[in-house]
């Protein structure tokens, strides 16, 4: 892959606080946790919000000794990768449902920790792991709905009441999408810390036949992800800037203060472009037919009498 194809670095610079929204425990830790190590080692200050407590995903316990389980398993995970905030909500693990409630949730839990970024997974049906499941999927579509709800006073205007006013993130992180822009490099010690956090669900991880060891895994994982850009071990992302901008990002220069700093702007993606162009090449071989029709169709003038 040449230099010009590589993916950039998210800037180390662009974000002081992130709020992951996900499905399940154990969600964040399938290699993105290995990027909220790199963020933490930085003073980047990181919280979770999950919609379940899993309680659905361990066939030999009853729901109830699932939940009580895997939470604390997650906030184990957490701890390793310096995450101390972990909030669960009370959705039915399995069966999540798209609702005005669960987007209510999510913007409360915006405005309540203030992130620069809100990191969610794929909605797509199908995304780099293959199909997706059920409840990330709705997960995914609720958090960026309720990352712009967040910043609508008058949507959910009960949180005012609640001391919580309107607040809008910079940036949308997505992971697991087919389509990144960008990349956070864990090699070292952030990878390390990333395997530990999934080492953490360990008895959940047992309960499932065949599941590989998370080492060989993430390892994998990263390194395969780390070659879009050029080094040993990374975590991808599709970038997003703005709340709800609808463009994904690329990065420049832009300047701060009297100095420059490596940030991101919003542009398309090289699909996107390539797309763009592909149009108006398009558009112009269509013109320069038309004009060539147009002129063989255009009235001679009649000759002077």
């Amino acid at each position: 892959m040449s230099a010009d194809e590589l993916l950039p670095p998210f800037p180390d610079d662009a974000i002081e606080r992130v709020l992951c929204v996900v499905a399940h425990p154990d969600d964040v830790e399938y290699g993105t946790s290995s990027a909220v190590a790199r963020w933490t080692s930085e003073g980047v200050d990181v919280a979770y919000l999950l919609l379940t407590r899993g309680e659905a995903g361990m066939d030999a316990l009853s729901p109830k000794e699932t939940a009580e389980l895997r939470r604390d398993e997650q906030i184990a995970a957490s701890e390793v990768v310096g995450v101390s905030q972990v909030d669960f909500l009370d959705y039915p693990d399995g069966i999540l449902e798209y609702s005005l409630a669960m987007r209510r949730d999510i913007a409360m839990s915006i405005r309540g920790f203030r992130p620069d970024a809100v990191l969610v997974g794929s909605w797509d049906v199908e995304f780099v792991a293959g199909l997706n499941q059920a409840d990330h999927r709705v997960a995914g579509l609720a958090a960026i709905d309720g990352l712009r709800d967040a910043g609508n006073r008058w949507v959910f205007p009960e949180l005012l009441a609640e001391g919580l006013e309107p607040w809008s993130p910079r940036w949308l992180l997505v992971s697991g999408d087919n389509r990144p822009t960008h990349g956070v490099d864990v090699t070292g010690e952030p990878l390390e810390r990333g395997i530990a956090s999934l080492e953490a669900h360990g008895q959940y991880l047992a309960g499932i036949p065949g599941h590989p060891p998370p080492r060989p895994m993430i390892t994998g994982i990263t390194a395969m992800q780390g070659r879009r850009m050029g080094v040993d071990h990374a975590v991808l992302f599709r970038a997003f800037d703005g709340a709800g901008s609808g463009l994904p990002c690329v990065a420049a220069d832009r300047p701060r203060g009297d100095g420059a700093r490596r940030g991101l702007t919003c542009a398309p993606s090289r699909r996107e472009q390539a797309d763009a162009e592909g149009r108006e090449a398009d558009g112009q071989q269509r013109g320069t037919a038309e004009d060539e029709r147009d002129q063989r169709v255009r009235p001679r003038a009649s000759p002077a009498h």
